[in-house]
This record gives structure tokens, C-alpha cells and sequence, in this order.
């Protein structure tokens, strides 16, 4: 568990942060979302202390952060940056594991550990091992980046704005492969990821933080917030959810998304009439889910959905 108490933090006569109070619970994949300059990224670093508040109290399990060894807590915490900044000099593999060779883990296990853990990201060993930082694309280096985070077996890691650079199509793969390694880490990996994008944090969040001009705005799932915007700002920012209430699962596929299916009577069946934050729920959960329509089967994913929404948000403005 991660313990943000009246949490302040000033640069000058600028407050960039204030009085933050956030819980982030084991094994969570917890999203801090809003707009550029809110105070999210500036949040994140002070986990690892990168960023030292002005004022207030961090806790990791119950321990404040300055009571841990600044070494040990780095090393116990993946980062994951925009811009992964791989040793340009190091092929992929020593990439990896620089920090199980500071560990003094030995040769044999690193190379087997870099090479696990490349697979868990969907690049193939044999090919990538090998190769330097600037053979590969923006997508597969940020995916090595994941993989470095992870060398250690981490409790925690952090990831700001991981994905913003890169192409619709890299970022929708790398979105996944951070879901399959949460769900199958399941209570053993806390994720803090920072996004500026909406639907970046519908897709992932276990629970959203939405932070505006270095004040929480609120906290909650994505049904929550879709049905119940603390303020103005969260309403705003959210746009196209403003609609929510009327907008259900069936006219989702009346307007073409989704597809029809013969063979989908396992997969799980939502209401015509459920309402869009619920279809969302549902979706994350099941990854895909069943509308019955003039008695065929239609199947709907997240992106679908996500589409959806972006598409009414379009027609709105």
C-alpha cells in the first residue's frame, strides 16, 4: 500500500502540489489522469524520491519512504518513462538486467531472466537479445523498458506517460501487455500509471485519480466516475460522458461497433438496456462481452466501446 498524507509540494512562490491525500492499494493498477501541469507526474517521483515534498507524509506498507534505504527502494521499484533512454551501448539483453548485475545475480540466471521476460512482451529472444537500442522502433524499445522495470521483481512499479509518443496501434499492444502482466502478477504488482488521456485511463485503471492544478479532483472506478463527476472539471474532462446516463450497451451496436457472431454463447451476455459506465465494467473485466439484438449474438470489447465514446465526443464539440 502506498500512503499520500497532506502531501504539499512547492517550487518557489508556485505550488505544484496540495495537501495530496491518496491510498493506493496492493496489487492495484492505479491511474493518475489529467491534463498537462496538473501535479501527476511530480506525484509519482516523490514515490521513489526523485522529488522530495515540501510538506506531508509518504508511506510504502505502513513505512515512511525517508526510513527506507534510497537504494533498496529504487531497486524495489520499476520506472518506466516516455522516453525509456536504453545504455546505447548495451545490447537489449544487458539493458535489461544492468541492475541484477549491480545485484550481483549471476550470468547464467540474468541471461535467463532477460530472455523470459522478453517473451513476456511478446519479442522473440533469439531475434532481440542481441540487438542494440537503435535497431529497434519507438514501440519495441519502450517494450524492453517494460522488461527492464520488471528485472528485479519489483512490488511497484511507475510508468509516466509511458506510452503518449508512440503510434495508436504500439500504444493499444503495450496497453495490453501491461493488463496481462497486471492480472497475472495479480496482488504481487502495484502499478502507478500517469496519463493525460481519457481513454488511456478508462482502459486501464483498477481505480482512476484525476488531479487538476496540483489538487485531487476525485478518485474512483470508471463506472463511478462516469456516473457520478465530482465536479465540473471531472465532468469536463471526461466530455462525452455527459451523456452517459442514456447512452446503453444496445446503442452501442445499433451505431456499427462491435460485430455479430455465430459462435460466442460462452462469452459473457450484458443487458440491451445496461447503461455505458456498466457495459465499461463488464468489458474490462471480461474483455469481451454478449448483446443479444433481433435474436443474434453481437460481441463488444473495450475498444469498441472506447471508440464509442470518443466518436459521441467528436459529434458533441
Amino acid at each position: 500500500m502506498i500512503e499520500f498524507k497532506d502531501v504539499t509540494k512547492v517550487y518557489g512562490d508556485q505550488t505544484v502540489l496540495k495537501d495530496l491525500n491518496l491510498t493506493i492499494n496492493a496489487g492495484e493498477l492505479y491511474v493518475l489522469v489529467g491534463p498537462s501541469g496538473s501535479g501527476k507526474t511530480t506525484s509519482v517521483k516523490m514515490i521513489n524520491q526523485l522529488i522530495k515534498p515540501t510538506s506531508g507524509t509518504i508511506k510504502i506498507d505502513g513505512k515512511d519512504i525517508n526510513d527506507y534505504d534510497l537504494r533498496k527502494l529504487r531497486l524495489g521499484t520499476g520506472y518506466v518513462l516516455q522516453n525509456i533512454a536504453l545504455f546505447p551501448n548495451l545490447n537489449i539483453q544487458d539493458n535489461i538486467v544492468i541492475q541484477l548485475e549491480e545485484l550481483k545475480v549471476p550470468k547464467e540466471e540474468r541471461i535467463e531472466r532477460a530472455r523470459d521476460l522478453l517473451e513476456q512482451v511478446g519479442l522473440e529472444p533469439d531475434k532481440y537479445a542481441e540487438r542494440m537500442p537503435d535497431e529497434l522502433s519507438g514501440g519495441e524499445q519502450q517494450r524492453v523498458g517494460i522488461t527492464r522495470a520488471l528485472a528485479t521483481n519489483p512490488n511497484i512499479i511507475l510508468m509516466d506517460e509511458a506510452f503518449s509518443a508512440l503510434d495508436p496501434i504500439s500504444r493499444k499492444q503495450l496497453q495490453d501487455i501491461v493488463l496481462e502482466l497486471h492480472a497475472k502478477a495479480k496482488y504481487n504488482m502495484t502499478i502507478v500509471f500517469v496519463t493525460h488521456d481519457m481513454r488511456e485511463a478508462l482502459r486501464l485503471g483498477t481505480r482512476i485519480a484525476i488531479i487538476n492544478q496540483g489538487e485531487l479532483q476525485q478518485v474512483g472506478t470508471q463506472e463511478e466516475i462516469l456516473n457520478q463527476p465530482a465536479n465540473d472539471f471531472v465532468k469536463s474532462f471526461f466530455k462525452g460522458e455527459q451523456e452517459t446516463e442514456v447512452a446503453t450497451a444496445g446503442k452501442v451496436i445499433i451505431q456499427g461497433y462491435g460485430h455479430k457472431s455465430e459462435d460466442s454463447d460462452d462469452v459473457f451476455r450484458v443487458s440491451f438496456e445496461d447503461e455505458l459506465p456498466a457495459l465499461i465494467s463488464a468489458v474490462r473485466e471480461h474483455k469481451q462481452v454478449r448483446i443479444v439484438f433481433h435474436d443474434a449474438n453481437y460481441l463488444l470489447t473495450i475498444d469498441d466501446v472506447l471508440d464509442f465514446i470518443e466518436n459521441k465526443e467528436a459529434a458533441n464539440e
